[in-house]
């Protein structure tokens, strides 16, 4: 795979080369460069934690689209032993964006839905760049109705820009596909458990998030809107997505303490593109637990729990 580096990892990257040299050096057994090594990986790990330690909020949604991030496809490879990819909405066509199905982890078997964006240029074209269509919202109710009905567990990924706003997904009808999504959701009698690993953008990526524990990875984002949409309107000028980062409130951190969230999953040093593997393996850890205490509560009462829990979301006041 090849290392993008962001602007402000510019610095990372001379180290990096420089420790892949010392590498092949220590592998012949040159132990000068053993020692050296040590030094360099060392003064790596320090600038990872120093430049990670301080992320303005437009340089977190810059990591949380970075093309190295792991993906929706990469969980469900490396948390499920075996699973089977269902397609299409029965009544359009298949939509690559949205991939769905049903797996097994453990002991627990449960139905899945998660957002792809895609890994490379040719990917992120086939998948649209993770913006589903109508058709992906209506193969993801597919799934929650089959999850309904075996009465088992739904997981969902999140890692979307929003839905996509073209003519085509206008004509067939891309609000109400989400409005039927998210009523979907709302009534379901199994427990829904939500990762948002990427981008949480809009409806596009609500349509998915209405679970009954909400996990965010460290540096993923969730907002009405992305920062260049909310800078369109409000300034008129999507140059300024910088400033309106800095105010939507789009943080892990930020969602955490607004209840918006339960958990925040932290990620490798220097970012889930670092190590997507160790990344999977959080993941699927943090699914585990929460899977546990799906199998506790009372699925019958799982829809006024899901209600109560939106209600509870915000600070307002009454006058």
């Amino acid at each position: 795979m090849i290392r993008h580096y962001l602007e402000f990892e510019k610095p990372l990257a001379e180290l990096e080369i420089k420790i892949e040299e010392l590498r092949r050096y220590a592998e012949l057994g040159d132990k000068a460069k053993e020692k050296e090594l040590k030094k360099v990986e060392e003064r790596l790990n320090r600038k990872r934690k120093e430049i990670y330690s301080k992320l303005s909020p437009w340089e977190i949604v810059q990591v949380a689209r970075h093309i190295n991030r792991p993906r929706a496809t990469d969980y469900i490879e490396g948390i499920f032993e075996e699973y089977v990819e269902l397609h299409g909405d029965r009544r359009f066509s298949e939509d690559p964006s949205m991939v769905a199905g049903v797996g097994k982890v453990g002991e627990y078997r449960l139905f899945f839905i998660g957002q792809q964006r895609g890994k490379n240029p040719v990917e992120m074209v086939k998948r649209n760049f993770g913006m589903p269509h109508p058709e992906g919202y209506r193969k993801a109710q597919r799934i929650m109705e089959l999850a309904d009905r075996f009465k088992r567990p739904l997981v969902t990924f999140v890692d979307t820009p929003g839905a996509y706003p073209g003519i085509g997904a206008e004509e067939r009808g891309q609000a109400e596909a989400i409005a039927s999504s998210l009523f979907k959701m709302a009534s379901l009698k199994v427990p829904i458990l939500t990762f948002i690993i990427g981008e949480g953008g809009s409806g596009g990526a609500l349509a998915i998030a209405m679970g009954d524990r909400v996990y965010m990875l460290e540096f993923s984002v969730y907002s009405v809107i992305s920062p260049e949409g909310c800078a369109a309107i409000i300034w008129r000028d999507a140059g300024k997505a910088k400033e309106a980062a800095s105010i939507l409130g789009l943080t892990s951190k930020k969602l955490k303490e607004l209840g918006v969230v339960d958990e925040v999953i932290e990620e490798p040093l220097g970012g889930a593109h670092v190590n997507p593997q160790e990344m999977v393996e959080r993941v699927k850890k943090k699914l585990l637990e929460a899977l546990e205490w799906a199998y506790k509560v009372d699925w019958e009462e799982l829809p006024e729990l899901r209600y109560q829990r939106f209600r509870r979301m915000g600070v307002f006041k009454e006058t």
